[in-house]
């Protein structure tokens, strides 16, 4: 009897081929120039912003340094996709090596991971500052914005990379071809040989412990405001209350709508949504918060 030995190796493509949006080849062109125009505005924004809250003496706040952290993730989290989403579309340069395709996958999880968490923290700063106006600057201190940032970057880290580590260890025998204009998670899993359930469950207990936790954490701050605000006598103040949570609630809304409707649409949608709208709402999802975001807390904050 021979014992065919295949080494995973043998079974792993060397590289993927990005498809683009399907049904819209002929469209990408047109597509395109949205997506770079908004790419632009976003890294001239987010940049501008860093450049002012690190430049201007006004700015050194503890709300301005969660902006800042904010705006460095949507920097890396459009930059991670975009740029290799327009070179599909103008030049179909769609090869993507096996290596950097696990790369651009944990750079595309861990910010989005850290876009949630950011905005979570950003809750939590509202909320310290409504209900606990004379003590904020004695409870949010620097060092405690250091550890909150760190361990929510740890929390994220910890856990994207034990996905791209179990999608390393599959074994590949279904194609190399992606029809995304990036590597994601799921996307990639369907082309493996085996069993993909524990790539389900681990990207949906993933799901729950970030988007899970900081949309409850982001619900119970929210509701302690309003209960917070609801009680002062005053209706200036209570407007000036108000007025200083718009722009995040704005962020909120435009981080969370198309990621809502991305994860639902994908487990209940079944096939009444055709795929090129669950491409154009995902690459939404990575490319609407870091274009509007700037554009929001630009026009919302004075100071700014």
């Amino acid at each position: 009897m021979i014992i065919l030995m295949l080494n995973q190796t043998d079974l792993t493509p060397a590289s993927f081929i990005l498809n683009g949006i399907p049904g819209l080849e002929d469209r990408h062109m047109w597509i395109s120039f949205p997506f770079c125009s908004m790419y632009v505005v976003a890294m001239v924004g987010n940049c501008g912003l860093l450049y002012l809250i690190r430049y201007e003496d006004s700015l050194h706040r503890t709300m301005y340094y969660f902006l800042a952290m904010l705006s460095f993730t949507d920097l890396v989290m459009c930059t991670t996709t975009i740029p290799k989403a327009l070179c599909i579309f103008w030049f179909h340069l769609k090869e993507i090596s096996f290596k950097e395709c696990l790369v651009q996958m944990f750079f595309i999880y861990t910010s989005t991971g850290m876009e949630s968490g950011v905005l979570m923290l950003m809750a939590l700063d509202r909320y310290v500052a409504i209900c606990y106006l004379l003590r904020y600057s004695t409870i949010l201190t620097n060092p405690v914005i250091a550890k909150v940032g760190l361990a929510t970057f740890l929390r994220v880290v910890l856990l994207v990379f034990t996905l791209t580590f179990i999608i390393n260890r599959l074994s590949y025998c279904r194609g190399n071809i992606l029809h995304h204009t990036y590597c994601d998670h799921m996307s990639v899993a369907k082309l493996s040989c085996g069993n993909i359930k524990v790539n389900v469950i681990y990207g949906l207990t993933v799901a729950l412990l970030i988007g899970g936790f900081d949309i409850l954490c982001i619900t119970i701050s929210y509701t302690m405001i309003l209960r917070a605000v609801v009680s002062l006598s005053s209706a200036d103040a209570r407007q000036k209350a108000f007025s200083t949570c718009t722009a995040h609630i704005c962020a909120i809304v435009f981080s969370y709508s198309p990621a809502f409707f991305s994860f639902f649409s994908h487990r209940f949608g079944g096939h009444a949504i055709p795929p090129s709208c669950h491409i154009i709402v995902a690459n939404i999802y990575l490319l609407l918060p870091p274009t509007m975001n700037p554009i929001v807390y630009g026009v919302k904050i004075k100071q700014i």
